[in-house]
């Protein structure tokens, strides 16, 4: 036999008794072999020895019961529940209220009690600490979570950075999703006069526009939580897989809204592990088909293989050496192709213009070596050149990367001079490309 705490003393909120069918009032009996559901019994049918399918009389037992102090020798078990009923109900500080709800015990008492045991009590301080760390502790030993960017970008307004961020307004750090949802509230005022149609109609719209509310909640916190503020950062970080990932992470990423960050990036992790092992079977197929047992032999194979992959590409280059040679309209064009590289004639036959001289520009003393050589080529005086990376590397920091086109954008010059200047930056490593 053992006493339990059972639940608060309301015959409804309980099964009736499984012998006679009586609504339950504490105490009253639960076998501890029998359930679930549980087997209640009362204490008449439990004095009697009822017996019903396989529940025996000798059962083991419970009886519950809510008369016993827990943190008070003068306040019940059940006397606790509903003083916390009653502070929920009613609210902390209104002690009369609780009193009165409560019919057993007076404000102070009820003040007094919950005071002492509730608020000031030190070990439960100690328990929600323990809690606390144990929480802690718990998640430092589960995944690493996805945080969203710290510092997201600023772009200007209307830029092509802000488009493709959906319009995300950094000084409110919001984004504008659906900002009209309102106008179709303004004009509506609830009346008595109204019909019960036109009431109806007017609730149907307060609904629209709860659903719409939710959606746009929906929305940010897809964007937020997956790190998707900054959408440079993330596309830079979704580089690192290979290329069969990269299609994969393009292609699934419009399911992410529909699991977490964590989970999606595993998800995305496992299929590379899984295009990983792939590839790693398939070279220890080829190492089987080749006869292959043990690793040395294996790079072995591996070298001799590289070599003659490399005398496969010089057989194959002379071949069409070869076949030029014979076709003499083809050799013509490759010799002339070879004419205009070296003496940088054009296809028109004008021969370009010779490099820029630079002394006594003002500028070049800003610029380096390559620099200086860049502007000769190009015929682009120190200024210009100066004021065209400016806005280049400007663009750049701003976008996280720039593309070609709206390298163009920003240069109103020769798309020629553009693209060398282009170039130039990002291998000198002034800019990234995008």
């Amino acid at each position: 036999m053992r006493f339990a705490f059972g639940p608060p003393d309301d015959p409804f909120d309980k099964p009736p008794c499984r012998g006679c069918s009586s609504y339950l009032s504490e105490p009253y009996v639960k076998c501890a072999e029998c359930g679930p559901p549980p087997f209640l019994l009362c204490l008449q049918c439990f004095t009697r020895g009822f017996e019903y399918k396989k529940h025996q009389s000798d059962h083991t037992y419970e009886i519950m019961t809510s008369d016993f102090p827990v943190l008070d020798p003068n306040w019940t078990a059940q006397e606790e529940m509903s003083l916390l009923e009653a502070v929920m109900d009613c609210g902390f500080g209104n002690w009369q209220d609780v009193a009165n709800q409560m019919c057993t015990k007076s404000k102070e008492e009820c003040e007094k009690h919950y005071m002492k045991h509730f608020i000031n009590n030190p070990l439960f301080a100690s328990t929600l600490l323990n809690l606390k760390q144990a929480e802690e502790v718990q998640h430092t030993e589960t995944a690493i979570p996805f945080h969203p960017a710290d510092d997201p970008p600023r772009p200007t307004f209307d830029s092509l950075l802000s488009r493709d961020m959906a319009g995300y307004m950094p000084a409110r750090a919001d984004f504008e999703f659906d900002n009209y949802a309102e106008w179709d509230l303004r004009d509506i005022d609830f009346v008595e006069d109204d019909s019960d149609i036109l009431h109806a109609l007017k609730i149907a719209v307060v609904d629209i526009y709860h659903s719409r509310l939710k959606e746009r909640q929906r929305r940010k916190k897809i964007i937020r939580d997956h790190g998707l503020i900054n959408l440079r950062k993330f596309q830079i970080l979704e580089r690192r897989y290979p290329k069969e990932v990269q299609d994969l992470y393009e292609t699934m990423r419009r399911f992410a809204r529909i699991l977490g960050p964590v989970e999606h990036d595993k998800f995305i992790e496992s299929h590379a592990l899984e295009f990983e092992l792939r590839r790693e079977i398939k070279r220890l197929q080829e190492y089987r088909a080749a006869g292959i047992t043990n690793f040395c032999s294996a790079r072995t194979y591996d070298h001799l293989k590289k070599s003659r992959d490399e005398e496969r590409l010089k057989r194959t280059m002379l071949s069409e050496v070869l076949q030029y040679i014979q076709d003499s309209s083809a050799c013509q064009q490759w010799l002339s192709r070879q004419a205009d590289i070296v003496s940088s004639v054009t296809p028109a036959g004008r021969r370009s213009a010779p490099p820029l001289n630079l002394t006594g520009l003002p500028g070049t003393e800003k610029l380096n070596e390559k620099e200086k050589e860049l502007c000769q080529m190009v015929r682009l005086v120190p200024g210009a050149y100066l004021e065209y990376k400016a806005a280049l590397v400007n663009e750049c920091n701003k976008q996280g990367g720039l593309r070609l086109a709206q390298a163009r954008a920003l240069i109103k010059i020769d798309v020629n001079k553009t693209r060398k200047i282009y170039d130039f930056l990002i291998r000198e490593g002034y800019i990234t490309k995008a």
